[in-house]
């Protein structure tokens, strides 16, 4: 399992990089202030608790993590398609950025399923 958790973390990171790039994109060139914080928020919150889970004393410590990861990349997609829907951001920008979203969601998802599996 440490080389899901170590690929997650890489593309959670990537994730984030571009989030705060969107982040500054919407408040320099838009002048978007309320949803592109909440946007970042969400997105560089998912490879922060991906860390914190990596750092995990106990087995329900890192799954907790990893479901509030997975909880966060959810969140980051509705405020993307919430931007996309009120013109904030393009579809080809929102095409390039969900697919990172999708691709990090199922991840996580198939790591919590494994853990929980294994709990068992």
């Amino acid at each position: 399992m440490e080389k899901a958790k170590s690929l997650v973390y890489d593309k959670a990171y990537l994730f984030a990089i571009r989030i705060v790039k969107a982040f500054q994109f919407l408040q320099n060139d838009k002048r978007e202030f309320i949803l592109s914080k909440q946007l970042l928020q969400s997105g560089a919150s998912i490879g922060a608790n991906i860390a914190e889970a990596n750092g995990a004393i106990s087995e329900n410590d890192f799954s907790s993590k990893m479901s509030i990861a997975y909880k966060e990349c959810l969140e980051a997609k509705y405020w993307l398609n919430l931007l996309k829907d009120t013109g904030y951001i393009d579809n080809n920008l929102f095409k390039s950025i969900i697919v990172q979203a999708e691709e990090i969601s199922k991840l996580l998802f198939a790591i919590l399923k494994t853990t929980r599996i294994n709990k068992q």
